[in-house]
């Protein structure tokens, strides 16, 4: 492996919990490239925008594939999309960076379910195709093997298909809620985070430099990374809420900054499948997250996930899969 890599994953496996600020605030709101689709098939409107920004932001993971996902899509089953979000473009970087948020989505039209369960980004992993250097943290993968690793690792440790993917980087999240107008969020908790203040059951609308604040923030949360990942997915679903309209389809650079900042192997034809079989997973939101304890080896902070937990979410995740 090429030194300036050895030297990016020893900088991520040796970070603590304590050291330097983290950019790894990272929020999925490029799955409403999904939604927004779905909007805009049935609304029939922006349909070429939209087109071109699908066949920019389209890329095939090359993971091993556990079933025929074309399939799954086409005759309506259940189906599993990983969402990750990566810190590529912060303060400059050019390097493939880390996945510092990952979360497993699942949808099923017959139970009109969607669930979602996050990742904690230190979780301790084996690295199928990187042995020599494992153990490692989990968003490792993508540092070393990019979107396949991170798929193909996801799909080892927790035994279940990953039919799609969906990446993110944090630097089209800032333009992307300001493209729409900023997005309004009630905090779950009081606290103070560079400059921006925030006090429990109080609403706010935020624009997107605000808006990373309010997400990134975790030393001071009690629940750590895991609060970090609530105040995430309430990003998400105020993003969601406020792109899915008329204004936002028909705002060119909106789509320019989704196409500009956004991968995913999610075809426009399979959009369009997710549109007409998959809209009412979204009636019922289920939340989740991996859980894990703290597990340092080698000066390596990890999170260490027992195998019964392990066990938890991959039942769970088959569950959800289920017709």
């Amino acid at each position: 492996m090429p030194e300036d890599n050895n030297e990016i994953v020893k900088n991520n496996q040796h970070h603590h919990h304590h050291h330097r600020r983290r950019r790894g605030w990272v929020l999925f709101w490029s799955i409403l490239g999904v939604l927004v689709a779905i909007a805009v098939i049935f609304a029939g409107v922006a349909w070429h925008n939209l087109s071109v920004t699908t066949s920019d932001m389209y890329s095939t993971s090359g993971a091993n594939a556990k079933r025929n996902a074309r399939q799954v899509l086409k005759q309506g089953k259940p189906v599993s999309i990983l969402l990750m979000g990566t810190d590529t473009g912060a303060l400059g970087r050019t390097d493939r960076g880390r996945t510092d948020t990952l979360m497993l989505m699942t949808l099923n039209p017959q139970k009109k379910t969607t669930t979602i369960v996050s990742v904690p980004r230190d979780m301790k992993v084996n690295l199928p195709g990187y042995a020599a250097y494992s153990p490692a943290k989990i968003n490792a993968a993508y540092t070393y093997g990019g979107v396949k690793e991170t798929i193909n690792t996801m799909q080892k440790e927790f035994d279940v298909p990953i039919d799609y993917y969906v990446l993110v980087n944090m630097k089209g999240l800032e333009k992307a809620i300001n493209r729409v107008g900023g997005i309004d969020v009630t905090s779950p908790l009081t606290f103070s985070f560079e400059g921006s203040s925030f006090k429990r059951g109080q609403t706010y609308h935020l624009n997107g430099e605000q808006a990373l604040r309010f997400s990134r923030m975790r030393h001071e949360d009690p629940n750590g990374d895991y609060g970090r990942q609530q105040r995430q997915r309430l990003i998400i679903a105020a993003l969601l809420k406020k792109s899915v309209s008329y204004k936002t389809l028909l705002n060119r650079s909106f789509l320019d900054t989704l196409s500009d900042s956004s991968q995913t192997d999610l075809s426009m034809k399979d959009m369009l499948t997710l549109a007409r079989k998959y809209s009412s997973a979204r009636e019922n939101v289920k939340q989740d997250h991996v859980e894990g304890n703290n597990d340092d080896e080698g000066g390596v902070s990890f999170q260490s996930v027992s195998s019964d937990e392990r066990q938890r979410v991959t039942n769970l995740i088959q569950e959800s899969l289920q017709n």
